[in-house]
C-alpha cells in the first residue's frame, strides 16, 4: 500500500521545511506541498509533528553467543522494538570464534537475521589472523556487501586481538577500502586488574568499573588511532565512554586524521553509581563494557557530540536477563556484558539533547541517522528524506510522552537501564520500506520483511589514502658493499 504523510515539518541533517511525503514501492516517490496522490493511498496526519529519516543504530548484538550464553534479543524482536522507538535500520556484528571461517560465521548470522522485520547490515569482527582471514575479508567486501571490520582490544583469552593483528587487519582494510572499527580497552590491563580485585575479595558488580578505569579505554583508543595513522586508514571507535578516549579522538582529528567516534545513549545519561546499588541483580543488569562512568565524563561526551568530535549514537544493544547475569554471582568477571536500548535511544536523545538545548533537531537527525549512513556508505538511500531514498521514515511527536519501563517496552529482556525515565518526544509512526510498522502505540510487523543491505566501499577515497601513505613511507636506502 502507498502512503502519504501530510502536514508535517520535514527535518533532515541540513534542512527544515514543511511538505507532504508520498511513499510507494518501498521508496520516497515525491515531496511537495499538497501532493496529488492516487486514490486508496493511506494518509498519515503529521500536523504538529516532525517527519525525519528513520534512525540507524550502527551497533547492536542480536542473538549473540557470548560469555557462555546467548543474548536474549533475536532479530525479529529486536528490529520490532527498534521500530517502536523510531529506528529503521540496525548494523549488527558477525563475531566468529577464533580459528573460525569469517564466511561461515557470516552465513550463520545471515541465517539468524532472516526473521528481521526491518533492514539490517553487518560489521564482521576479526578475532584471529591468517592468510585465510585476509582472503575472506576480500570475499566479504567484494561479494557480501561488508565494508567494515570490528576489532576487540579487550576480552583476553577470547576474542581480543594483538597489536600485530591490528596492523595486519588495518592494512588489509586499507587495501580493500573498508573501515576498521575498534572496541578500545586495554585487555591486558583489564585482566590484570580483574585478578587483583578478585584476590582482594571484591567479587560483586562494583568490581566491574574498577577493573576498567577510564585510563584503560583512553590508552587503547590512543593506540588504535596511532596504528591507524601509521597505516593511513580511517578508523571508527565504538562506544566512547570517557574523557580519555574523547581526547584521543579530538587530538587526532585536529591533526587531520580521519577518525570517527560513537557514543551510546546510556553513557550520556547513566552514571557509575548503579554499580554500587545494594541490589546485586540491579547492579549486575548494568554490567557492560566500557562501564558507565561518573558525571564529568557524561558532560564531556555531550560536548563531543555538540562539537562534532563524536559523530554517531548507538546502543550496543546486547540483552541478558537476570538468570543469565546471575552466572557471575561470586565473580563479576563472569557476568555477561551487555544492556539494552534499541527501543529507547531516539527518545532519550531527544529528551536529554533537543529538549535541553544541547542539540538542534537537525543535529539530532545527524547523530541518530545521517552520519551513520554516510560513514558506512548507505547514504542517501538511508539517513535522508529525498526522492528515490528508501521510505524509512519516523513521524516524531515532540509533545508525546512515554515513561520507560521493562513492563511496557518491546525489548526481549526483563530489565531496562532507563527504567522510570519519562521522555517527551516520541515516534507516533514508523515506516520501513513505506510500510507502517508502528502507529499510535501499536506494532504491526512482518517476520522476514527486513532486507540485508549491501554497503559498498569508498574506492576513490581509499586509493588516495593509499597513495598518500606510499608517499609518506621512506624508501629503503640500498648501499653497495664497497661503501
Amino acid at each position: 500500500m502507498s502512503t502519504v504523510i501530510r502536514g508535517g515539518t520535514i527535518v533532515t541533517a541540513d534542512q527544515t521545511y514543511r511538505a507532504d511525503v508520498y511513499c510507494a514501492d518501498g521508496i520516497t516517490k515525491a515531496i511537495g506541498d499538497k501532493l496529488d496522490v492516487p486514490a486508496g493511498t493511506r494518509t498519515v496526519d503529521a500536523r504538529g509533528q516532525y517527519v525525519m529519516p528513520g534512525g540507524i543504530d550502527p551497533h547492536t548484538h542480536m542473538e549473540l553467543p557470548f560469555m557462555g550464553t546467548v543474548a536474549s534479543e533475536d532479530f525479529l524482536s529486536g528490529t520490532a522494538a527498534a521500530a517502536a522507538g523510531g529506528t529503521t535500520m540496525i548494523i549488527d556484528f558477525v563475531i566468529p570464534n577464533p580459528k573460525t571461517s569469517l564466511l561461515e560465521a557470516y552465513e550463520q548470522w545471515r541465517g539468524w537475521a532472516k526473521k528481521a522485520c526491518q533492514d539490517y547490515s553487518f560489521h564482521v569482527a576479526i578475532t584471529w589472523w591468517s592468510d585465510q582471514v585476509s582472503e575472506e575479508m576480500g570475499v566479504l567486501v567484494r561479494d557480501k556487501g561488508v565494508n567494515s571490520f570490528k576489532h576487540f582490544m579487550a576480552y583476553k583469552g577470547a576474542i581480543m586481538v594483538s597489536d600485530e593483528q591490528l596492523i595486519a587487519s588495518f592494512s588489509r582494510c586499507l587495501e580493500l577500502g573498508a573501515i576498521p572499527t575498534v572496541h578500545a580497552e586495554n585487555g591486558e590491563i583489564v585482566w590484570h586488574l580483574q585478578q587483583k580485585l578478585l584476590k582482594m575479595g571484591i567479587t560483586g558488580p562494583e568490581g566491574h568499573p574498577l577493573s576498567r578505569p577510564p585510563e584503560v579505554e583512553g590508552e587503547a583508543a590512543n593506540r588504535a588511532i596511532k596504528i591507524a595513522g601509521i597505516v593511513n586508514t580511517p578508523i571508527y571507535i565504538v562506544h566512547n565512554s570517557c574523557i580519555q578516549s574523547l581526547d584521543a579522538i579530538t587530538r587526532a582529528r585536529l591533526d587531520g586524521q580521519r577518525v570517527y567516534g560513537e557514543v551510546l545513549a546510556g553513557h550520556l545519561v547513566i552514571d557509575d553509581a548503579v554499580y554500587r546499588h545494594q541490589d546485586w541483580t540491579f547492579a549486575a543488569a548494568h554490567v557492560m563494557s566500557p562501564p558507565f562512568r561518573s558525571r564529568e565524563h557524561q558532560e564531556a561526551l555531550w560536548k563531543g557530540l555538540q562539537a562534532g568530535t563524536l559523530q554517531t549514537t548507538a546502543t550496543d544493544h546486547c540483552c541478558f536477563c537476570a538468570p543469565q547475569k546471575a552466572m557471575g554471582k561470586g565473580d563479576f568477571t563472569r557476568i555477561p556484558n551487555g544492556t539494552g536500548g534499541v527501543e529507547d535511544r531516539m527518545a532519550i536523545l531527544w529528551t536529554t539533547g533537543v529538549n535541553t538545548g544541547k542539540l538542534t533537531p537537525n543535529e539530532f537527525v545527524r547523530i541518530t541517522s545521517s552520519n551513520a549512513a554516510q560513514i558506512f556508505n548507505v547514504y542517501p538511500r538511508k539517513g535522508s528524506i529525498s526522492v528515490g531514498a528508501d521510505a524509512d521514515i519516523v513521524v516524531w511527536d515532540p509533545k508525546g510522552t512515554r515513561t520507560i519501563s521493562a513492563k511496557t517496552h518491546h525489548q526481549k529482556v526483563d530489565f531496562n537501564i532507563f527504567e522510570g525515565l519519562t521522555c517527551t518526544g516520541v515516534p507516533s509512526h514508523t515506516l520501513s520500506q513505506g510500510q507502517l510498522l508502528w502507529a499510535d502505540g501499536k506494532l504491526d510487523v512482518k517476520e522476514g520483511a527486513g532486507r540485508y543491505i549491501n554497503r559498498p566501499t569508498f574506492p576513490v577515497v581509499y586509493e588516495a589514502m593509499k597513495k598518500q601513505g606510499e608517499l609518506r613511507t621512506p624508501k629503503p636506502v640500498v648501499r653497495h658493499a664497497a661503501e
